[in-house]
């Protein structure tokens, strides 16, 4: 019963998958113009916001820096390891990719379905570390492929999210909290994020040519870190915690593995879009991800239910 509760709330989510490649098919709407609008326009606004919705504590701040830390380290890994296995920029969305989850498009949303009010915002807050990541460290490794690496960091040094983070921060330290009646269109531009970043999905799918953007050694190396490392890493961190250190509570527990289960990220596209860094095979393997979860997500939660 849990797991079709839970696949009920889920699917609602996949048909702005669906209206992103109608739109893009039928109605000839740029995918660049909505990437744009995403990393540009909505991603700081809401991480600026973000940032002053919760009061601050040591548990919170470990949720964002351990997720950049620790997607890092596996797009920096696979970069490494797997440089030498395609001659084009297939590498770069592939280290990207590993390294973070669907957490703002997709995960938002789900967590605004699926969790209290209280653990959403915990959930877009953790979203920061995601969203630090996929715009300085997923945007570096992804930019090598098209750039230089001092004309990749100067494309970092102009995000304008780096200093929507910067700003939020040192509004919250000082006291500042976000007026009553800005919240309603905190939380429209919340959904708006989350359904213009799935429409990019089936937007991304313009052009994909079956025979040469499926590429089954990108796809087992994607789908082994995202479905079996990063629930596993998740699980194994929850465990210890619980058992000996009991830093953590049962809502960033909540909010940890949510995180590990999202599918691919939408980013992942959406930077492939900007930097045009085959965009067409990172969306092919996004939006399989994304279908695999339909029945991935459920699952995961069912077991994480069973388990704790």
């Amino acid at each position: 019963m849990l797991f079709f509760t839970l696949l009920s709330k889920i699917f609602p989510l996949y048909i702005n998958i669906a209206l992103g490649y109608i739109f893009s098919k039928y109605l000839k709407i740029k995918r660049d113009y909505i990437a744009f609008l995403l990393v540009y326009i909505l991603a700081p606004i809401v991480i600026f916001f973000a940032t002053l919705s919760l009061k601050l504590n040591i548990q919170l701040l470990f949720l964002p820096i351990f997720v950049f830390l620790f997607g890092s380290i596996i797009a920096f890994y696979i970069l490494k390891k797997y440089k030498n296995e395609w001659s084009d920029s297939s590498i770069n969305t592939l280290s990207f990719t590993c390294g973070t989850g669907n957490t703002g498009y997709f995960g938002i949303p789900l967590a605004m379905l699926l969790l209290s009010h209280h653990d959403s915002n915990i959930f877009i807050f953790a979203t920061l570390g995601s969203l630090l990541y996929e715009n300085t460290t997923g945007f570096y490794v992804t930019a090598k492929g098209t750039f230089t690496t001092r004309q990749s960091i100067m494309k970092i040094i102009k995000l304008p999210l780096i200093y929507a983070f910067i700003a939020g921060i040192t509004l919250n330290i000082l006291g500042f909290r976000i007026p009553e009646f800005i919240i309603p269109t905190f939380e429209n531009l919340k959904w708006a994020y989350g359904i213009l970043g799935m429409m990019m999905l089936g937007m991304g799918m313009m052009g994909f040519n079956l025979k040469e953007d499926i590429d089954k050694k990108y796809l087992k190396i994607a789908y082994f870190f995202k479905f079996i490392f990063w629930p596993a890493s998740i699980l194994f961190i929850i465990l210890i915690d619980r058992s000996f250190i009991g830093f953590l509570d049962e809502s960033i527990y909540k909010v940890l593995f949510l995180f590990s289960i999202v599918p691919l990220a939408g980013n992942t596209v959406t930077l492939a879009v900007l930097l045009k860094a085959k965009p067409e095979k990172a969306s092919f393997t996004v939006l399989l991800s994304t279908l695999i979860s339909i029945i991935f997500i459920p699952v995961a939660l069912v077991i994480y239910e069973w388990l704790f």
